[in-house]
């Protein structure tokens, strides 16, 4: 098994241009899909705004983004970040799904998404929001 934290960060508008000042300065791999890309335009203020977003560099540094969507509330510095769980597999994801999910509630269900065969979103009893899915190898 293994089991990466990543830091998910979380912007309004701005996270394309977070993430390529991360990919430039550490020299990753950006990876970026937008509201509209998922087919989820009308949840954004703009449909171009980033739904899913990493960067990765091969020493190993992770970091993710997206921009909030329209309807939630967000400002600087509140709801600033989530703990992402990125998982080998969907046994796996579900495992931690279910006793992270313990006593606390379910924000969006496990399902696929345009970024892994599984994803889900909850918050726990203590009210940490976790992203729960299966990391996706692209070769």
């Amino acid at each position: 098994m293994s089991l990466q934290t990543v830091t998910h960060l979380n912007f309004r508008g701005q996270a394309r241009d977070a993430l390529a000042f991360y990919q430039q300065v550490l020299d990753g791999q950006l990876t970026a899909v937008t509201y509209a890309q998922a087919g989820q335009g009308d949840k954004a203020a703009d449909p171009s705004h980033v739904m899913w977003g990493q960067v990765i560099t091969e020493s190993g540094f992770r970091v993710m983004a997206y921009d909030v969507q329209a309807a939630l509330p967000w400002n600087p510095g509140e709801n600033a970040f989530f703990v992402s769980l990125r998982c080998d597999s969907e046994a796996e994801a579900f495992a931690l799904w279910e006793a992270l999910g313990a006593g606390g509630t379910v924000l969006e269900p496990m399902a696929p998404a345009p970024w892994s065969p599984q994803y889900g979103k909850l918050q726990d009893r203590f009210g940490v929001i976790w992203l729960i899915d299966v990391a996706v190898v692209r070769g």
